[in-house]
């Protein structure tokens, strides 16, 4: 047991060092991030103009709402893990897994989840910097148990975004390229993942829908959760609901892999 975990430690930690040649990358896509909030405070102002609240929400809470989502996208959003694995299946770089006792997708995600603690370690850095400017108008929830509750929403977000990343990653064996695929997804994601617009702002029925779909954990549900935008028994359902989306594309990834392979010629590599 000791020597599988090692093995997906020094993964982690190759992940960690290439991912640290990259940093300036991460530093300037946090900074630009910045014109994001910028963006959205000018709109989100202008909507609060002739109101106090929308959707039983001040201004400072949805303004809090869309910097924790930022901060998020970084720490356990998925960013290009789909093309890496998409590369790896075309230039027949994933060979060599099928060699070793290495599980794939154990491998991929010690890697995603270093590029993530980079990523996401950066972003602080702009933050910080706009803290002077946003600091008086961010309102957190005062309740511990959010805060708790929120642990085992962000790690099963972090599992769905790679999951589904490596879903589309797996598509290589049956499709030359995938970025169709992708961009499809990145528009449903930003619509129904809460991105755009809080999604408690919709209308009850469809938020009630987008409730059942995996784009709702991806982001909002654990921001929900951080912004005291949610109660707690909407988030115990919540969770419960997330646990199966978890297992059903741990499940798919799996049955892509074993289809895949089935299609899969070893040159190369």
């Amino acid at each position: 047991m000791f020597a599988t975990l090692n093995k997906y430690r020094h993964a982690f930690l190759v992940g960690l060092q290439s991912n640290l040649v990259y940093r300036m990358n991460f530093a300037v896509r946090g900074f630009f991030s910045l014109f994001h909030l910028t963006v959205v405070f000018i709109l989100w102002g202008a909507a609060f103009a002739g109101s106090t609240n929308i959707g039983g929400f001040n201004f400072g809470q949805t303004l809090t709402y869309f910097v924790t989502l930022l901060v998020l996208q970084f720490f356990i959003g998925a960013f290009n893990e789909d093309y890496q694995i998409s590369e790896e299946i075309r230039n027949g770089l994933i060979n060599q897994f099928l060699l070793k006792p290495i599980n794939y997708f154990a491998y991929r995600f010690s890697i995603f989840v270093a590029a993530r603690l980079v990523s996401g370690g950066l972003i602080l850095l702009p933050l910080l910097a706009s803290l002077p400017f946003l600091g008086s108008y961010l309102t957190y929830p005062h309740d511990w148990r959010l805060y708790v509750l929120a642990i085992p929403a962000l790690t099963m977000s972090a599992l769905i975004q790679f999951s589904i990343a490596y879903c589309f990653g797996m598509l290589t064996f049956w499709f030359l390229d995938i970025q169709g695929f992708v961009i499809l997804s990145m528009a449903v994601e930003v619509l129904l993942g809460g991105q755009m617009f809080p999604l408690d702002l919709m209308p009850a029925t469809i938020f009630k829908v987008a409730q059942f779909l995996p784009f709702f954990y991806q982001m909002y549900f654990p921001g929900a959760i951080l912004t005291g935008r949610i109660g707690l028994p909407m988030i115990y359902h919540g969770l419960a609901i997330q646990l199966v989306w978890v297992l059903a594309l741990l499940a798919l990834n799996q049955l892509l892999w074993r289809r895949g392979l089935r299609r899969h010629t070893a040159v190369g590599g």
